[in-house]
């Protein structure tokens, strides 16, 4: 890329000093060095770093002790990986252009809509380091607050896919599916792939890790198989599978997804625009023909209204219609989490027991894997309309569908066991009466004071359901952490929340 315009200077010295700071670009200088006080570098203040061919945008923090002298820095980590630099490399710095993207962002905070190539410009500068996670946060609140209309949501999905690569397939039909997300436990990716594999279907499904849940599908793969797969991998297992079950922050498809998620995470925020925008560029830069949607709506599901659900479905095959991308939306019950465990290792037992056909393995789960899966098989034309979910099941009940699981698994580096949380302690109801609700997002919140999704083996296990009547003692749930510390954090909430799940008594 060329050069910004602005004040450079050379022989400055990096020092590795093994500061992790997860995300952002961070440069770590002394506050009196010749450089800050010629520059008037502050703390916080935006800076160009380049060394060879490759640049950074880095925020500045300043070190007041002897870590660095007056002629070194030091980077975070992932820095250095992005640069690909050494200790003892000598950098430059300089004052980066202005972004002019950034009024665009502040237009649409004070309600002018995106127009022409803004989103374009913006997800370019997001994707090349550009934006701080301030900056990004801002860009994620702006189109949260004043949502995307129709031809915005084009737009950033346009924007996503062209920033980063695209996968193409030597045949057709290619499948996918994805699911709105909102509702614990609902891991039915992993079955459906292996359902519309083993009938012969192509569906290279890359997933992302939980945004605001305590499990992603990528995370509940993870402590399965080898996830995080190049695109080289991809080929490599789909042509010899037909579907992998891969990570897509590892490849470059709609990179820009993987970092405003990161924010939105943080944040706590997925607005039905950028979700829209998110979702479809991820299938369309996969090389995706036909796609199927899962909406669950209720009360306490991200989704909270069938009128809601209703609109998300419109402006989803609207957007996907605008790229050619066949695709048919599936309204489902989101009143309740799905399957029993909540957390990545938890739900991974339950897709086994599910792929297994054990006789305790949770029905919802298998029932809605069993309708997307046949939605796809119809949609493809593997078998006549209203056929697809008999022709699901029988690829559950014979087998094939936990073989090609098994495969899906070794191809990607071996099928794993679930691990086991050291530390458990159980809910159990206070009075006798029905389950009348399940509060999801409090649930939901439980798993992650657990320490799920960071923590393989913590979540929650469900053990009530929606319209079962329990005693005195019976075990709502059961909660799982790996550390004392976790496990004493989501006992404090569920004392302060004791109607995560309602009783009726009776």
């Amino acid at each position: 890329m060329p050069r910004e315009a602005g004040a450079c200077h050379l022989g400055i010295r990096l020092k590795r000093l093994g500061i992790n700071s997860r995300s952002d670009h961070i440069i770590y200088m002394r506050d009196d060095c010749a450089v800050c006080r010629a520059e008037g570098f502050n703390a916080q203040a935006r800076v160009r770093v380049d060394m060879g061919d490759r640049f950074i945008i880095a925020t500045i923090h300043h070190v007041n002790s002897d870590l660095l002298t007056d002629g070194e820095a030091s980077l975070s980590e992932r820095a250095w990986e992005f640069l690909d630099a050494s200790e003892g490399d000598c950098i430059s710095l300089s004052h980066p252009a202005l972004l002019e993207s950034l009024r665009k962002v502040r237009g649409k905070i004070y309600g002018r809509a995106f127009e022409g190539d803004d989103l374009s410009t913006i997800v370019r500068d997001l994707t090349e380091g550009r934006y701080s996670d301030v900056e990004t946060a801002a860009f994620i609140t702006a189109c949260s607050a004043q949502d995307l209309d129709g031809a915005e949501r084009i737009a950033l999905t346009k924007a996503m896919v062209d920033v980063g690569d695209r996968l193409e397939w030597s045949r057709t039909p290619v499948v996918d599916k994805h699911c709105i997300g909102g509702l614990p436990g609902n891991r039915t990716t992993p079955i459906i792939v292996s359902i519309v594999a083993a009938n012969g279907l192509l569906m290279p499904k890359t997933s992302s890790r939980a945004i605001t849940s305590p499990a992603g599908t990528a995370d509940t793969m993870e402590v399965l198989t080898k996830v995080d797969l190049d695109l080289a991998a991809i080929r490599r297992v789909v042509a010899s599978e037909g579907a992998c079950l891969a990570w897509g922050g590892a490849v470059r498809l709609s990179p820009a997804d993987d970092l405003l998620i990161r924010i939105e995470r943080a944040l706590d925020i997925d607005s039905d625009g950028q979700l829209v925008a998110s979702v479809l560029s991820k299938k369309i830069a996969a090389g995706a023909t036909h796609l199927v949607l899962d909406i669950p709506y209720g009360p306490t599901a991200k989704v909270r209204s069938l009128e809601a659900a209703e609109k998300l479905k419109a402006s989803l095959l609207d957007v996907a219609a605008a790229f050619g991308l066949k695709a048919h939306a599936v309204l489902s019950d989101g009143t309740e989490p799905v399957g029993r465990g909540i957390g990545p290792a938890l739900e991974a037992r339950d897709v086994l027991s599910v792929l297994r056909c054990e006789p305790d393995a949770p029905q919802d789960l298998r029932d809605r894997a069993i309708t997307l899966a046949g939605c796809l098989l119809e949609m493809a034309g593997c078998v006549d309309a209203g056929a697809g979910a008999a022709r699901a099941t029988a690829t559950l009940e014979d087998g094939c569908a936990f073989k090609k699981f098994e495969d899906i698994c070794a191809a990607q580096g071996g099928l794993a066991k679930p691990p086991v949380a050291p530390h458990r302690w159980a809910v159990e109801a206070t009075e006798n009466g029905r389950v009348a609700g399940i509060d999801n997002r409090r649930i939901a919140q439980v798993a992650k004071l657990l320490g799920a999704p960071d923590a393989k083996a913590a979540g929650v296990l469900m053990m009530a359901r929606v319209g079962d009547r329990v005693e005195v003692g019976a075990k709502l749930y059961e909660m799982h952490a790996e550390t004392t510390g976790e496990m004493a954090y989501a006992q404090a909430y569920v004392d302060q929340n004791q109607d995560i799940i309602a009783v009726e008594v009776s």
